[in-house]
C-alpha cells in the first residue's frame, strides 16, 4: 500500500477533537481510527502492540541487527482540528499542478489560488491532494501517520536495511493541547523520538512556543433598555472593551518568526453574560509570562470599573522544548544528516505553534518535530503534495538506517 493509499484511507475517518469535553479521547470517533491502525499494525507483523482505553496506540518494529543501538520512536496524532469539520472529507488529486488557480468547489466559488497562497508555486508539477472546499483535509496529521506506517512497511520489505528497535505511537487530542497528557513515556521505552507533524518538506523544529489558553468570563446585568440608565451592565460590550485593551499589533496576523501573540479564538455573549477564548503564545519564557500578566492586569482594572464582573481562567498548555533538546543536539543532527542523504535541504526554524513533542520532552522523551508535508492546515484550503509525503517516508527510513 502506498503512502497516498494510506492517506486517502485515513482521511475517511472523522477524528475532530473537542476542547469542551473532559474525556480522553475528547471524541470517541478518534478511537475508530486507532482501532483500524491497530489492525494494520497486526497485519504488518509488528510486536508489542497496545491500544489503551484512551486511544493511545503503540507498536514495535523489532531490531534486525545484533548491534546495540538506541531505541527511537516516531509519533503522529489521530485528531484533526476543531477549527473546521473533518466529516465526510472528499479528497481529490490534482495531477501535475500547473501553477494556476484550483477550483475546489465551483458551486460555492471556493478557489485555492497562488495569489493568496504563494506556497503553491513551490509545488508546480507535483500531485496535490486537496479538499472539496467544505471541510479540512486532515493532512495534519494523517499525512504523518501515513508516512510512519509506510516507512515501517518499507523497512519490513527491505530487511537488508539494518536498524535498531523502532517504536511508533499514535495519540489523540493533539489539536486541543492534550495529546501528551496520558502518553506513557516509560511504556513507550525510547531513548528519543520524533513527531511527524510539521509542514513544508525540510522543516525540522526543536523550538516551539510557550503556550497557554485563557477564558475570560463576564457577568452582566440585564435590565429593560427603557429603564436601564445607571443599572444595565452589558457583558457583550465589556467583552469588546477587554479585547480592545490588548495590543492590536500582537495578533497572529501581524506577527512572524519569534514574535508572540494573543489570539482570540472564540467569543459569545449576551447582555447577561459573555465569554472570550484566547490562546497566548511566545517563544521567550519571560515575554510569555508578561503576556499572562497583561491579561491579569486588564482583568483587575475592569473589575474596578465593573465590580466582580470578570473571571479569568488561564490554563498552561506546553513549554518550549529547546532547553530539553538542545543539550542532546545529536538527535537533531541525525535528522539533518538523513535529510541531506535523501536530497532534502534542512529548514531548521522555530515552530509557530506546538506539538506533542514539547510536552513529551518535559516528560523525559526528547522529541523534535519533522515535516509531514501538509500546508494551510486547519481549514478548507489545506493541501498536501504526494511527493512531500513520499519524502517523509524516505526520511524516516534513512533516520532508522543512520541511527548507529
Amino acid at each position: 500500500m502506498t503512502v497516498t493509499d494510506r492517506f486517502m484511507k485515513y482521511v475517511s475517518f472523522d477524528t475532530q477533537s473537542d476542547e469542551n469535553t473532559t474525556t480522553t479521547p475528547s471524541t470517541a470517533k478518534q478511537a475508530l481510527l486507532a482501532q483500524a491502525l491497530k489492525a494494520e499494525a497486526e497485519a504488518l507483523g509488528l510486536t508489542e502492540i497496545s491500544l489503551d482505553e484512551h486511544a493511545y496506540l503503540m507498536a514495535t518494529l523489532p531490531a534486525n541487527t545484533d548491534k546495540e543501538l538506541p531505541t527511537i520512536g516516531f509519533i503522529a496524532h489521530l485528531d484533526t482540528s476543531p477549527d473546521m469539520s473533518g466529516e465526510n472529507v472528499k479528497p481529490r488529486i490534482v495531477v501535475n499542478y500547473d501553477g494556476k488557480d484550483i477550483v475546489l468547489n465551483e458551486a460555492e466559488n471556493i478557489i485555492l489560488s497562488p495569489k493568496m497562497f504563494p506556497e503553491l508555486l513551490r509545488h508546480v508539477g507535483e500531485y496535490l491532494i486537496v479538499t472539496d472546499g467544505t471541510t479540512l483535509l486532515g493532512a495534519d496529521d494523517k499525512a504523518g501517520i501515513a508516512e510512519i506506517m509506510t516507512a515501517i512497511q518499507y523497512l519490513i520489505d527491505h530487511p537488508k536495511i539494518e536498524h535498531g528497535k523502532i517504536r511508533i505511537a499514535f495519540n489523540p487530542d493533539e489539536e486541543i493541547g492534550m495529546g501528551a497528557s496520558k502518553f506513557d513515556v516509560e511504556k513507550f521505552g525510547c531513548d528519543w523520538a520524533y513527531t511527524m507533524d510539521g509542514g513544508e518538506v525540510g522543516e525540522l523544529e526543536y523550538e516551539n512556543f510557550n503556550a497557554a489558553a485563557a477564558k475570560v468570563k463576564i457577568k452582566g446585568l440585564n435590565v429593560h433598555p427603557g429603564y436601564a440608565k445607571n443599572k444595565m451592565r452589558n457583558a457583550g460590550l465589556i467583552a469588546m472593551q477587554f479585547a480592545g485593551m490588548l495590543p492590536p499589533q500582537e495578533r497572529p496576523e501581524h506577527t512572524e518568526g519569534y514574535e508572540g501573540f494573543f489570539h482570540l479564538t472564540g467569543m459569545k455573549g449576551t447582555v447577561e453574560e459573555a465569554e472570550l477564548s484566547y490562546i497566548v503564545r511566545d517563544h521567550d519564557a519571560a515575554k510569555f509570562e508578561c503576556r499572562l500578566k497583561k491579561l491579569e492586569e486588564i482583568t483587575r482594572y475592569l473589575n474596578t470599573v465593573y465590580p466582580d464582573a470578570i473571571q479569568l481562567e488561564i490554563k498552561q498548555q506546553y513549554r518550549n522544548m529547546r532547553e530539553i533538546v538542545e543539550p542532546q543536539k545529536h538527535i537533531v543532527e541525525l535528522v539533518e544528516k538523513a535529510m541531506q542523504a535523501v536530497g532534502i535541504t534542512p529548514l531548521v526554524r522555530p515552530i509557530r505553534g506546538g506539538t506533542d513533542g514539547a510536552q513529551l520532552s518535559y516528560k523525559g522523551l526528547p522529541c523534535p518535530n519533522i515535516f509531514a508535508g501538509g500546508l494551510n492546515m486547519h481549514g478548507r484550503y489545506e493541501f498536501v503534495p504526494v511527493q512531500s509525503m513520499e519524502k517523509g517516508v524516505q526520511l524516516i527510513v534513512k533516520i532508522a538506517e543512520l541511527n548507529d
